[in-house]
């Protein structure tokens, strides 16, 4: 039977038994991958907890760490788990007004950043917060501190503060103390329709995400390695990051997000979770580059991929042996076509690559599977410790989002078609709101998702989130998920908003991927002046519009954009139109467009 180490634990286990074996892997600031051992993680990590006492950290006491991916980050998370204290997690581009928010919210005295960004808007906090944030430690040292701090401290010299007997004897204290139902980490909700939530995790739930996973994907050794790319605030990445130490997968940690595709084919990973919106830009990317292609080999491509989904999907998926004709076919394509494909984005050694967080179009699923770049699309949520489904190896659905995890239970609602979920990953409520706790959970104990769906046996299918749900003004319901979605696979589009609420039809705000729509502009000889003028050109209106109609083709009537508005500048994080996990923040891109929304229903 297998051990399933509690978090403060499991570092020093894996340290035990894998010694010299590189952990984990970072880059310096000069580009060069530093390797880190596992009995090195380990002494770090124990470092981490003695400097947690010396400070004064109590047991479960909430610590918050903004920051982005780094080294840091594991040596705080583990080092907190093993004195029963509780990280609370922030992204890297948090504003200050949300720094704020979270560190009144979970009464944070002790906070952790990352670069100058984040110390910056922490010292801000800092000082206008009557003294709340007793220290802030800095994970770079090469921030600049502002003149009057005299409160924070880098965190080498945090972990050599630690270095005593004392501190050693405490920390042995407590970790002899943890228990499952301590609490583990407190992950705040995006906040898309009002004010973050945070949802309670405990090490409980952390542990059965570790069996049942374990169960699912077997396939996950200690020979892979693994790109933490997502944010560690994400829970998805959190999570998937612990089952990988609990597997002793190694672990390359992308510290800026903008430098994924030159670092990939740097790090080769075996193993990547990631979003659909990574995998519409692969989608994108890769055709991009079958049409540069001479005719001659644009056709074989076209033929490759045509050879891959009948192997991939008719037989493979299915779990039955191809023709051996077939087998030959794509195991030629496989090492010649395919493998250049991927190796244009660096993932020709893929094995197991996650993708969760939002809709993924089953066109770009069915392509991705196909040049065999291996997905396994799925469903979580932040309350439900991530995964409560995804595609198992073979005899999984396209246009589902996978089969239910081992031993967690999933229902229908009959009024409103919802998601309910219950079992051991399910978060136990929102801290510090037991009125919110109170309204997510049926009188039976399921968490109430939010999302609608449908069940067929135990393969679960996505309908749309509800809170979203529009209502025309001729009463006609709109997912505008669906809708959006049916575009993410055009080639020319980066990201669209579907509007129709209390409206007489479905308009949308379109925001080009301009690099594809400006090769296109030089091949049809179309001249601009820039990017404003391009948009205005008739020549783009009509590729776009037509476009719009193959991709929405299978929709009602009243589904199809009528109307749209291409605009020049992307939706940020920066103006408040998206969250930090890159979702929709509707209202807010409403009333920053509310001109060129109104414009499109005028008569």
């Amino acid at each position: 039977m297998k051990t399933y180490y509690h978090l403060a634990e499991l570092v020093f286990r894996q340290a035990e038994k894998y010694k010299n074996k590189t952990a984990i892997r970072h880059r310096n600031p000069n580009g060069k991958w530093i390797k880190v051992s596992w009995t090195d993680f380990s002494e770090c990590v124990r470092l981490a907890s003695q400097a947690m006492v010396e400070f004064g950290i109590t047991e479960q006491e909430n610590i918050g760490i903004c920051s982005q991916n780094m080294i840091e980050c594991f040596y705080t998370d583990f080092g907190a788990y093993g004195i029963r204290a509780v990280p609370v997690p922030m992204y890297a581009t948090s504003s200050p007004a949300q720094i704020e928010y979270i560190v009144r919210d979970a009464n944070i005295r002790f906070l952790f950043v990352g670069e100058q960004l984040q110390y910056n808007n922490a010292f801000k906090v800092q000082q206008r917060n009557d003294g709340q944030i007793k220290r802030i430690i800095i994970f770079d040292p090469a921030v600049v501190r502002n003149p009057n701090d005299q409160t924070s401290i880098y965190y080498d010299d945090f972990l050599r503060l630690g270095d005593n007997g004392l501190a050693e004897t405490e920390v042995k204290v407590r970790r002899s103390q943890v228990t499952p139902e301590d609490l583990a980490s407190i992950v705040y909700t995006s906040g898309t329709t009002g004010e973050p939530k945070g949802v309670m995790l405990t090490h409980a739930n952390f542990l059965e995400v570790l069996r049942i996973h374990d169960i699912r994907l077997e396939v996950v050794n200690d020979n892979d390695l693994s790109m933490c790319f997502l944010p560690l605030t994400h829970i998805f990445e959190k999570a998937w990051t612990c089952f990988c130490i609990h597997k002793g997968v190694e672990i390359a940690i992308n510290q800026d997000p903008k430098k994924i595709q030159e670092l990939l084919p740097e790090v080769q990973p075996t193993l990547m979770c990631n979003v659909p919106r990574f995998w519409e830009k692969v989608y994108a990317g890769v055709n991009e580059k079958m049409n540069s292609f001479p005719g001659v080999i644009q056709r074989l491509a076209q033929r490759a991929i045509r050879i891959g989904q009948k192997y991939q999907l008719d037989y493979k998926r299915v779990g039955e042996k191809a023709p051996f004709a077939l087998r030959l076919k794509f195991h030629f394509y496989d090492k010649t076509i395919f493998t250049v494909l991927k190796r244009v984005v660096g993932l020709k050694k893929g094995r197991v690559f996650p993708v969760a967080g939002a809709p993924l179009a089953d066109n770009i699923a069915e392509f991705l599977i196909s040049v065999n770049i291996p997905i396994r699309y799925g469903y979580g949520l932040s309350e439900t410790s991530a995964t409560v489904c995804f595609y198992p190896e073979v005899n999984y659905k396209i246009g589902s989002i996978g089969t239910i995890m081992p031993d967690l239970e999933v229902k229908i609602d009959s009024e409103n078609n919802e998601i309910l979920v219950k079992g051991k990953t399910i978060t136990s409520g929102y801290y510090n709101k037991p009125e919110e706790t109170e309204k997510v959970f049926t009188t039976d104990g399921f968490f109430r998702t939010g999302d609608a769906g449908h069940l067929e046996g135990n393969t679960l299918y996505f309908q749309e989130r509800i809170k979203d749900l529009f209502k025309t003004s001729n009463g006609k319901y709109i997912a505008p998920q669906a809708i959006e979605m049916s575009l993410s696979s055009c080639l020319y589009v980066e990201q669209c908003v579907a509007i129709a609420n209390e409206r007489k039809f479905v308009s949308a705000l379109i925001v080009p991927a301009f690099p594809a729509l400006e090769a296109y502009a030089e091949r049809k000889g179309i001249t601009w002046q820039n990017r404003e003028d391009l948009i205005t050109k008739e020549e783009i209106i009509r590729l776009y519009d037509s476009n719009i109609v193959v991709c929405q083709k299978d929709f009602a009537s009243y589904e199809k954009i009528k109307r749209f508005t291409l605009l020049s500048e992307p939706f940020t994080m920066e103006s408040g139109e998206l969250t930090d996990t890159l979702k929709l923040r509707r209202n807010v891109i409403a009333k920053n467009y509310a001109e060129q929304i109104d414009k499109m229903y005028e008569e």
